[in-house]
């Protein structure tokens, strides 16, 4: 019998579309799968329209047989079947879709939900075979056919014998590599293994005879082999069933045996669209952020379904950054079944579900904020950091759509929102506080945290590196702008202490000038100030950077230009420290002794190293001394 040539550019066009389209040989089983389950489909429409009896939907199947010892693996379906020109129209033409003509035919009946509809599934089967066989009957037909190829050198078709309607496709497997072990596909095990992965939930069941042991009648410690039919699919995908049918045991099972989780998720997202993104989705927010979360080994992505099949393991268009603590899958049936990572990312259909996924995300979790403070905050303690740095990254495009999700520590020992906090405002505050730190305790006991306090207003405690450059991305809130209690302009003062800080100033100018002298370039200014109370000194800061920002951003990996804040250093005129420093005004040697110490002490006040530490010590010791 003569042999056809492929009506499509021979050998170079089929192995482009294999490598290119797809990543992993197993992937084959799921194409012949699935084009097994639009065979059925295609039958059971049918057989709707023309109003046929005697076909009944529990009677359709897909079965797989392995062959060992003939390196055969068979898959075969009891569907519509395939007529001669059927088979040379779309087996002979690479790239051309049965399925999507079907679908295009029918496309008024809502119904019809085909997997494959890109035309190049079937060929996947040459990754693994080095010679294919199809053998169908189509439903009413009288003659079998059969088409038969070893590749792109072409096909032959020829009549055969096959008894039922449906088509049975025998895929030789290629001999073991060095390279690849193709003989794993011929493992029951493996099999079993990659239905469950990637045909789970196809709707019709897929059975294979299965050999297994058992302890033989009548005969002690004596066992024999014997085979078993087993439907390896659960069918029914459990995103699709009607949620006031599950049960939180159901969807606590499904998350800890699909994503290997041992604790039950802290919530459970079960949504729907329809129209111009139709798909159902099942996300989870796990209760603790996985070891690898802030590293970056993380792998961020929700499984990718179409109708029911599964066709990426993580893909990662589906959620922003800030939402990649989501755990869970997406299943839709505008997405074609056959497609390259690379055309998922410009797939219009694969951007509107994303975006719609983001705002259920988005908005569930403002939910649970609102009504479930409790949990939140416990999911907060894991996936916070993340929201956060979502806020501060791409020059803060997203910051409006997290700011009224993220909590910070307050000086009222609670978390806060944003919101509460302003809802919360004196009625003569302008600003919205905050001082940064390593803990809370330690940012209390700030001399310019207390120096606030002291006048009532609630101060936010950012102990997260990205806290404070998250609020200046922000800028403000509700048109309240930020302040840090160490920025000099953020000093609190009435206007008779603002009168007593300038008369202190001018009484004390020569002093301060040579403690400037003193400390050089380490500071901007010295100045006077008479709202710290306890503290003899503190440091503030003028400009962008803070002095907890510097630390930040010199401690990153490859900051070799380091920044430096402007820094303020305030003494305080009502401390008995004060009056020491105006009695040595005069006396060089003690002055410098008792600045230097100073200096170094709201260094180390601040959290912050000191340049010379045996300095500092051997300083103290002399003017204790003394």
């Amino acid at each position: 019998m003569a042999k056809k040539q492929f009506k499509a550019e021979s050998k170079r066009l089929l192995d482009l579309m294999i490598n290119s389209i797809y990543t992993h040989k197993e992937i084959f089983l799921r194409e012949l799968i699935s084009n097994a389950s639009d065979a059925i489909d295609k039958l059971y429409y049918k057989s709707l329209a023309d109003g046929a009896t005697g076909l009944n939907r529990d009677d359709f199947q897909i079965f797989l047989a392995a062959d060992k010892d003939s390196r055969t693996l068979r898959i075969r379906d009891n569907g519509i079947g395939m007529t001669q020109e059927e088979l040379d129209q779309n087996l002979g033409v690479i790239a051309k879709s049965g399925s999507l003509k079907f679908k295009s035919e029918n496309e008024k009946n809502e119904d019809i939900d085909i997997i494959g509809q890109f035309g190049v599934g079937f060929y996947s089967a040459f990754m693994v075979s080095d010679h294919v066989r199809v053998e169908s009957k189509a439903y009413g037909a009288e003659q079998a056919y059969c088409w038969e190829s070893d590749g792109a050198d072409g096909y032959t078709i020829r009549e055969c014998e096959k008894a039922d309607h449906g088509t049975e496709i025998i895929l030789h497997i290629k001999e073991d590599t060095e390279e690849e072990k193709y003989s794993e596909f011929l493992d029951t095990y493996r099999i079993r293994s990659l239905v469950k992965k990637y045909s789970d939930y196809i709707r019709y069941p897929i059975r294979m005879e299965v050999e297994k042991t058992r302890a033989k009648e009548g005969a002690e410690n004596e066992y024999e082999h014997y085979f078993e039919v087993e439907t390896l699919n659960s069918m029914v995908p459990l995103w699709k069933k009607n949620k006031n049918e599950i049960t939180a045991e159901e969807y606590n099972s499904f998350y800890k045996e699909k994503f290997y989780d041992w604790q039950d998720p802290l919530k459970v997202i079960h949504t729907s669209a329809e129209g111009t993104a139709t798909y159902n989705a099942l996300l989870f927010i796990p209760a603790k952020a996985p070891m690898d979360y802030y590293s970056r080994d993380y792998e961020k992505g929700l499984q990718l379904y179409a109708s029911g099949v599964l066709i990426m393991e993580k893909c990662a268009d589906l959620l922003p950054d800030y939402f990649g603590f989501v755990k869970g899958l997406v299943d839709s049936q505008d997405l074609s079944l056959n497609i390259s990572r690379e055309m998922l990312q410009h797939d219009r259909q694969l951007k509107l579900i994303a975006t719609r996924i983001e705002k259920k995300i988005a908005s569930e979790l403002k939910s649970m904020l609102e009504h479930d403070r409790e949990n939140y905050e416990k999911f907060f303690e894991s996936f916070g950091l993340r929201l956060k740095f979502g806020m501060y990254e791409n020059y803060g495009i997203n910051k409006d759509k997290l700011k009224d999700l993220v909590l910070f520590r307050s000086s009222t020992g609670k978390m806060r929102t944003l919101k509460e906090y302003v809802q919360d405002m004196k009625e003569d505050q302008t600003c919205i506080y905050y001082a940064a730190g390593e803990t809370p305790e330690r940012i209390a006991h700030l001399p310019q945290t207390e120096a606030v306090l002291d006048r009532g207003y609630e101060v936010l405690y950012l102990t997260d590196d990205v806290d404070e450059f998250a609020l200046m991305v922000l800028q403000e809130y509700e048109g309240k702008s930020f302040k840090n209690v160490a920025a000099e302009d953020a000093r609190v003062q009435t206007e008779e202490e603002k009168q007593a800080a300038e008369k202190q100033a001018e009484e004390n100018k020569a002093l301060l000038e040579k403690m400037k002298t003193i400390l050089g370039e380490r500071v901007k200014d010295v100045r006077v100030s008479t709202t710290l109370k306890n503290h003899p000194v503190c440091i503030t800061t003028d400009g962008a950077i803070s002095m907890e920002m510097e630390k930040v951003l010199n401690s990153m990996p490859g900051a070799e230009q380091k920044v430096k804040a402007e820094q303020i250093f305030e003494l305080n005129t009502e401390h008995p420290v004060f009056e020491v420093l105006r009695r040595f005004e005069n006396d060089e040697d003690k002055l410098k002794k008792y600045t230097e110490v100073l200096y170094d002490q709201a260094l180390l006040i601040e959290g912050r190293s000191i340049e010379d530490p045996v300095a500092y010590a051997n300083n103290v010791a002399e003017l204790l001394a003394q």
